[in-house]
């Protein structure tokens, strides 16, 4: 159940009116409902539960001011240090995802999203979305600069419920798992065994990984049970290179 809306927009418009310029009506509810209706009636598969969270998070204060105006269209945007923050398409397509069930009388219902973990934080605002389909969120970003300003981004908004943390997401984090869900927001050769090793049983990982057969990145489902890990393979996506190290 989605948490209440207050504090986060009480905080989200003490934001806006230091960081954005006035007069682009981005304080709206309404400019972000048009974006969400846009993907409820586009192609993809979204979990209304995604759309309704999405429209909760105030986009345009997860990028520069001065690409403020165009948070709202449904593109990927720069953020710095070669990084972009994803489409909200990409976005909402790879948490429903997380959301959806096995198919297959042999496959366990997938549980709650109680403890997910995000590689690559970025900017923050899947973390964003996240933390309120989720009781716990633990990111990871190696780029220091951009794991600042996710922190300081969320705690304006009041989401306590995501833990951000600087380190190297190709090797997830130990110490907090397993985890029921992983998703991740940088594209490899494959799916890091880390990840896999870290994936409780009933439990989902979504990623972006180069395909041959497909001619570039597609998004990777992987579901682990009691007999194994299984990967099923979706929508072709374009994500920045998963790459080992912090900066």
């Amino acid at each position: 159940m989605l948490r209440p809306q207050r504090p986060v927009r009480e905080a989200a418009a003490s934001a806006l009116r230091r960081d954005v310029p006035v007069g682009l009506g981005l304080d709206s509810d309404a400019v972000r409902l048009r974006l969400i209706e846009r993907l409820r009636r586009g192609p993809m598969a979204i979990d209304p539960a995604v759309l309704e969270a999405m429209a909760r998070v105030p986009r345009h204060l997860f990028v520069d001011s001065a690409l403020a105006i165009q948070a709202y269209e449904d593109t990927s945007l720069p953020i710095g240090h070669g990084q972009t923050i994803s489409k909200p398409t990409v976005v909402a397509r790879m948490i429903s995802l997380l959301l959806q069930r096995p198919s297959g009388a042999q496959s366990p219902p997938l549980p709650p999203l109680r403890h997910v973990l995000e590689i690559g934080t970025g900017c923050g605002y899947q973390a964003a979305v996240l933390s309120l389909l989720a009781r716990r969120v633990t990111s990871i970003e190696r780029i220091h600069p951009l794991h600042e300003r996710a922190r300081s981004t969320l705690s304006d908004l009041g989401l306590s419920q995501a833990r951000l943390l600087f380190g190297d997401g190709r090797l997830g984090h130990p110490p907090s798992a397993p985890f029921d869900a992983i998703i991740a927001a940088a594209g490899g050769e494959d799916v890091p065994t880390p990840w896999l090793e870290q994936l409780a049983l009933g439990g989902r990982l979504v990623a972006p990984t180069h395909s041959v057969a497909h001619g570039g990145q597609v998004l990777v489902v992987v579901d682990r049970d009691e007999s194994g890990w299984h990967r099923s393979v979706h929508d072709g996506v374009h994500f920045v290179p998963l790459e080992s190290g912090t900066l």
